[in-house]
């Protein structure tokens, strides 16, 4: 997988979403090399997400 890298900061980040937002706009084939790219994109930036954007749950 071409230019994959850990998404440590804001410009990471910033980065990750462009690559995906290509994916969305062109779906790559299930099972091809570019799908497997686009869930690994997806991995990293809902992990740099959930710590650095977290939601809170509504309090009962």
């Amino acid at each position: 997988m071409e230019n994959i890298r850990p998404i440590k900061t804001e410009a990471d980040y910033d980065w990750a979403i462009a690559e995906i937002t290509h994916y969305f706009e062109n779906e790559p084939a299930i099972g091809s090399p570019e799908a497997d790219r686009f869930d690994v994109l997806a991995s990293l930036t809902e992990a740099y997400e959930a710590k650095h954007y977290p939601i809170e749950t509504a309090a009962r």
